[in-house]
């Protein structure tokens, strides 16, 4: 017995020992990768000296001797800070995430190559302007030195989760930046789920189910689906799962989701300070890292800093000496989803404006991480490339012997968007930079301009026109082989909205225009006569809810005052402590207040309650709040009330008894996670941001080190956006906000600032992967400084690229 336990111990002991062994080793590896700051380098493609100054902040500070080494420099400096984060990018446009993430990735993988986006971006890099293709070429040749840096000097793979990813880093191509300029283009959109959605509740409920979308439309303006089919079989109406098309994945740009901005300026005469200010945050899904990185570059035109993509070498929002500017996506329906009937008998061909006609075609195979190679057929038809896994509502409303095909701006082989962005960044003045944005193709952008002389917002991107006669008006998928549902020949956007509202311009990329989050930040703005750069700070951090302003004194007309109070607690005296606290509620969304939580929770069971009798479980799939659509049905605006009625219970219930009982179901919910004490409840209880991380933040044990959560202020229609209601599991969670914010004011440049969600590192060891985070939750900025002597004075490193030969 002693021999064994001996034995026992001596396993054990041996057991640990490799444990520890095993921690030191990747503990060694990996802080291998963690760039050094303050180093020395030697590279092939530079033609002078490059010093890269990093801020205590890591901001990049690159300055050398020509525009060319400018590109080269922040290609290294993207490479060495998020090179992990670069190459599942560019899997992701490529469609080849599945030969590192197993089968998983597939569906994403199918719809990246039905798309096109690599093939489009490739074709597309023979119109890039001279400067575009040579600020391309360098910034490649910088990605490329930095990896053959990292495979001579085995500085551990470049990125610690390549150690679990093992492929070879295949070096870097000026069409890889092109394909995920491509990709951002696809995820900024949501039009065709909003068609999908639209052409769903139609067939659910021909008469009042697009209500829920177009309540203030009439009912001449919302076309019944199926009658665009007429004889048509479809499928029966099925819940659909978020990840039922497979691109609830890794890098969180899903084409089709919609990206969102919110951007405005000021013209001198309306600041204290007599310069122009403007603001600009872009919305996203929240990654750890951000999806941006903020850099400064010393071009030949001039400074200029901002926030960047890793992997595209352009300033998308930032200034230069002269010139700052701030994008959106522009609120229009830039894509159409045409559905195309088969041939019968015949898979091969379809029903064209002119007769049966054969596919456009194309093999491709798909390889996957410890799967069988996947071959798939791409098809293409006139209108566009079959997409069937672009939405996962797209199996309802394709009819049986049909299949959908996506028409969309950004499915062009000739497009400038890159050459747009780069001139962009040189441009002296509005006016230089309006001629340098008629190159934009897709997405279609606000960009709100300001300089020493005013304000300015341009329309840039092609939109489509449609016929007058257009049987849906794009609104919903439409047959593909009417004449009537082709596109016109697409028109260059060329629109300036100069100083239309009394020195403000006011972008965002919600579509209605009496829109809440777009009429919130009107008043804002419009509110004050004189602004500053506190003020439009202060406006950008806005928690107030204009829903909750709307939609309270509405829904709880009848309910505000019921009696004496009732016996301590019971349901009825939970309620009324709830109306009580609501009724003085000013829609701050504020994480230390119970009241944000009892308006959400109360409208996401009210509007439940409204639609699911008549939607079956399309309802399940309505994870956004629609306060038009409520607000239609409790104002009773053409007959909107009628919902109020559950249909399916023999008595006649009314708008009151809906949201009463809603109220205590939502209640009920809340007490069973947080107790019986209503003003015990707390916003940031529920509404917490969580940072994923690209690829490793769904795996068990390393999702906890590499994710960040944050218990966060705001909500949907709050300037400080953040996202609501975006699941059953997790409802209240934030799973979207603002990656980049920024100020710019004109009148002392210096004193610009910007701020991003996590931290300048993608490396999880680095103090700097998440150093910015606290900041952003707390509402905090940094410097936007073009003063080289300030970048020097607090660096935390210089490092210095030399040519091979020097």
């Amino acid at each position: 017995m002693l021999t064994i336990f001996r034995w026992l111990l001596r396993l054990t002991i041996a057991l640990i020992l490799l444990l520890l062994l095993g921690a030191v080793l990747t503990w060694y590896f990996s802080i291998r990768s963690l760039p050094d700051y303050d180093a020395t380098y030697r590279m092939d493609g530079l033609s002078a000296p490059v010093e890269i100054v990093r801020s205590t902040e890591n901001v990049p500070h690159i300055f050398g001797q020509s525009d060319k080494d400018m590109f080269f420099a922040l290609g290294v400096a993207h490479a060495q800070d998020r090179l992990f984060q670069m190459t599942l990018l560019r899997r992701a446009a490529q469609g080849r995430l599945s030969e590192i993430q197993g089968p998983g990735a597939f569906a994403s993988d199918d719809l990246a190559r039905r798309l096109g986006l690599y093939r489009n971006a490739r074709a597309s890099l023979d119109v890039q302007d001279d400067d575009t293709r040579a600020a391309l070429d360098a910034y490649a040749a910088g990605v490329n030195q930095w990896i053959a840096e990292v495979n001579e000097n085995a500085l551990g793979r470049g990125a610690p989760e390549f150690f679990l990813f093992p492929h070879q880093i295949s070096y870097w191509q000026p069409t890889d930046s092109l394909a995920i300029l491509k990709l951002i283009a696809a995820s900024a959109t949501n039009a065709v789920a909003d068609e999908v959605l639209r052409a769903r509740l139609s067939l659910v409920s021909p008469q009042y189910g697009p209500d829920l979308l177009d309540a203030a439309a009439t009912s001449s303006e919302k076309p019944v689906y199926a009658s665009l089919f007429p004889g048509a079989r479809f499928a029966t109406p099925a819940k659909t799962s978020p990840s039922s098309n497979g691109t609830v994945l890794s890098t969180f740009l899903k084409p089709g989701q919609g990206l969102g901005a919110n951007g405005f300026a000021a013209s001198p005469e309306r600041t204290a300070a007599g310069g122009a200010l403007l603001a600009n945050d872009i919305i996203t899904p929240l990654t750890a890292p951000s999806l941006f990185y903020l850099a400064r570059l010393q071009l030949s035109s001039g400074g200029v800093i901002g926030a960047t993509i890793p992997g595209i070498p352009a300033v998308l929002s930032g200034r230069n000496p002269h010139l700052a500017w701030g994008i959106a996506p522009t609120p229009v329906d830039d894509a159409d989803i045409a559905i195309e009937e088969i041939q019968p008998g015949n898979p091969d061909r379809y029903r064209g404006r002119n007769g049966w006609t054969d596919f456009a075609t194309q093999n491709e195979v798909i390889r996957i991480l410890d799967g069988q190679p996947q071959a798939i057929i791409l098809r293409e038809t006139e209108n566009g490339p079959v997409i069937p896994g672009l939405d996962p509502g797209l199996r309802d409303v394709t009819p049986m012997g049909h299949v959908p095909v996506l028409r969309w701006t950004g499915l062009s082989a000739d497009d400038s968007t890159m050459s747009a962005l780069i001139g962009l960044m040189r441009a002296p003045d509005t006016d230089s930079a309006r001629n340098a944005l008629r190159d934009v193709v897709a997405p279609a952008i606000s960009v709100s301009l300001a300089d020493s002389d005013g304000i300015r917002q341009i329309q840039a991107g092609r939109i489509p026109r449609r016929a007058a006669n257009h049987p849906t008006a794009g609104r919903m998928p439409a047959p593909g082989w009417l004449e009537a549902a082709n596109w016109q020949p697409p028109g260059d956007t060329d629109g300036d909205l100069i100083d239309k509202t009394g020195g403000i311009l006011i972008a965002t990329e919600e579509q209605q225009p009496d829109s809440l989050r777009q009429g919130r930040l009107t008043r804002l703005i419009q509110d004050r006569e004189v602004h500053s750069r506190d003020s439009f700070i202060a406006t950008q951090l806005d928690i107030i809810s204009p829903a909750a302003r709307a939609l309270l004194p509405l829904v709880g007309a009848n309910l505000w005052f019921n009696g004496d109070p009732a016996a301590p607690g019971t349901i009825e005296r939970q309620r009324q402590d709830a109306l009580s606290l609501l009724a003085e509620w000013d829609g701050s969304m504020s994480e230390h207040l119970p009241e944000p939580l009892i308006y959400a929770a109360w409208m996401k069971r009210l509007q439940d309650r409204l639609i699911r009798d008549d939607l079956g479980p399309i309802a399940d799939d309505i994870r956004s709040l629609h306060p038009s659509f409520i607000d239609a049905v409790f104002r009773n605006r053409n007959g909107a009330a009628r919902w109020c009625d559950i249909v399916q219970s023999a008595p006649q219930e009314d708008c009151t008894t809906i949201a009463r009982q809603a109220l205590d179901l939502a209640i009920l919910d809340l007490s069973e996670d947080f107790g019986p004490q209503v003003t015990s409840w707390r916003w940031g209880d529920l509404h917490q941001a969580v940072h994923t991380h690209p690829g490793l933040g769904s795996l068990a044990g390393l999702g906890w080190i590499v994710n960040l959560t944050q218990s966060i202020s705001g909500g949907d229609f709050t300037m400080a956006q953040s996202g609501l209601l975006g699941g059953q599991k997790h409802p209240y969670g934030a799973r979207t906000g603002a990656g980049f914010r920024g100020v710019y004011d004109l009148a002392d440049p210096d004193s610009s600032v910007f701020i991003t969600s996590t931290g300048q590192s993608g490396h999880p060891l680095s103090r700097h992967y998440d150093d910015l985070a606290g900041l952003w939750r707390r509402g905090e900025y940094i410097g936007m400084s073009l003063d080289p002597d300030l970048a020097r004075a607090a660096a935390l490193g210089i490092t210095e690229l030399r040519p091979r030969d020097d």
